[in-house]
């Protein structure tokens, strides 16, 4: 075989076909076997290279089970911490802001709000705005279906953290 043969990777299709053959010359009994007789061919046994297929590899299985379990633990628990934080805190926010159930507070970042957008529309706030809307939000309250969206994204952001800061400890281990 050439060397650019070899270079190109067709020695693996070589080397195959050479061991199919001998495990032909080994099923017949009457002709002699010349498996690792030939001086310069290969070596019997498995061919050299990385494992072929998924499994083959003795690192794909799990080295310890319960650092496994610890790394799901803490994503679990960052989502669930993060869709908690991202629902609880629009009421807290939007109250320290000034929109309060019972409308908005005197002297408050939702009162500057407000009197900005009624001195830009002519004396009213527009329905639609952002302040009718926060102003909405912090008397009645997010509807269902937004608290379901609002909790799914602080989960996923919650295990994005989680992930991060468990790679970041892995690091520190190394």
């Amino acid at each position: 075989m050439s060397d650019k043969a070899i270079e190109d990777g067709e020695w693996f299709a070589a080397d195959a076909l050479l061991q199919e053959s001998q495990s032909d010359e080994e099923e017949e009994p009457s002709q002699p076997s010349s498996a690792g007789s030939t001086p310069g061919g290969p070596p019997p046994g498995p061919p050299a290279g990385p494992p072929m297929g998924p499994g083959s590899d003795s690192t794909d299985q799990p080295k310890n089970k319960k650092r496994n379990f610890s790394r799901i633990a803490v994503k679990v628990g960052a989502a669930v911490i993060g869709g908690v934080v991202a629902v609880g805190a629009v009421p807290v926010v939007l109250g320290a802001m000034g929109f309060t159930s019972t409308g908005i507070a005197a002297s408050s970042i939702a009162a500057k709000m407000m009197s900005s957008a009624a001195i830009a529309n002519g004396g009213g706030v527009a329905a639609g705005s952002l302040v009718a809307t926060l102003q909405s939000v912090g008397a009645a309250g997010l509807s269902t279906s937004t608290n379901i969206l609002l909790g799914l994204t602080g989960s996923s952001i919650g295990a994005s953290v989680g992930s991060f800061s468990e790679n970041d400890s892995d690091k520190d281990k190394k």
